[in-house]
C-alpha cells in the first residue's frame, strides 16, 4: 500500500526536472540525487525515478542530435556568398532576403521540430507528476531505458 509519503516523492522526481532552469543539467542531477537517495524505500518511487531519467537523459539526447543536425545549415546559409578564398573584408558580405534558401527551410524545420519537442517534453512531465501523485504508474513515451 502506498503512503502519501511515497506518492510524494515520486511527484517531486517528476517535478525537480525543473530546476534545469535555475541549475545547468538540473534536470538530470535533481531527480538523480532523490532517486537514489530514496530508491530503496520502495519500488513506486525507484520505478518514476528511473522514468525521470531516462526520459530526461533521452530528451537530451534527441536535443543533442537535433542541434549537430540542425547547425551546420544555419552556418552554411550565414556564410553563403562570402568567397573565402579572395577575402578582403566585409565590402563583399551581403543578406539576400528576397530568396530563401533550401537550407534555412530545413534548419527552420529542424527547430520547430525541436520546440515541439520541448513542449511535449513539458506536458509529459506534468502528466508523470499528476499520475505520481494519484498512485499510478507512468511510462513517459520515446524513451530510452538507459536505467533499468
Amino acid at each position: 500500500m502506498l503512503d502519501n509519503h511515497q506518492k510524494n516523492i515520486a511527484t517531486f522526481i517528476h517535478l525537480s526536472t525543473f530546476s534545469r532552469f535555475i541549475i545547468p543539467l538540473g534536470n538530470i542531477i535533481a531527480p538523480l540525487v532523490l532517486w537514489i537517495a530514496n530508491k530503496e524505500k520502495s519500488e513506486f518511487v525507484d520505478s518514476h525515478g528511473k522514468q525521470a531519467i531516462n526520459f530526461q537523459i533521452s530528451i537530451f539526447l534527441y536535443a543533442l542530435i537535433i542541434g549537430t543536425i540542425s547547425i551546420p545549415f544555419f552556418i552554411f546559409k550565414m556564410f553563403h556568398g562570402i568567397d573565402f578564398i579572395d577575402f578582403h573584408g566585409f565590402q563583399d558580405f551581403h543578406i539576400n532576403i528576397g530568396k530563401p534558401s533550401p537550407l534555412l527551410y530545413i534548419g527552420g524545420g529542424l527547430g520547430f521540430i525541436a520546440i515541439v519537442g520541448f513542449i511535449l517534453e513539458l506536458v509529459f512531465i506534468i502528466i508523470a507528476s499528476l499520475k505520481a501523485r494519484e498512485g499510478n504508474y507512468y511510462k513517459y513515451p520515446l524513451t530510452i531505458n538507459f536505467i533499468k
